[in-house]
């Protein structure tokens, strides 16, 4: 049994890069989830992560399609 619920990272980068592909998947429907391990560092008084490795997670059901909005991004 597939659980497409499950998180799937789909993009990593920059802030600005990660707030900018998040507005577009969800401009056509699809939820999104930052994973930012440097802001929670920092909130939590320690460092953790880097300012270039934020993630960006879709549900596994919504792979293909984030897939696809990406590689249009891309070219």
């Amino acid at each position: 049994m597939q659980n497409d619920t499950a998180l799937i990272p789909i993009f990593t980068g920059s802030e600005t890069e990660v707030i900018l592909l998040k507005g577009q998947l969800e401009e056509q429907g699809i939820s999104t989830l930052i994973r930012n391990d440097y802001q929670s560092g920092i909130t939590a008084g320690f460092g953790g992560g880097t300012p270039s490795s934020i993630e960006l997670l879709v549900q596994q059901k919504d792979l293909e399609a984030a897939q696809a909005i990406l590689d249009d991004l891309n070219q």
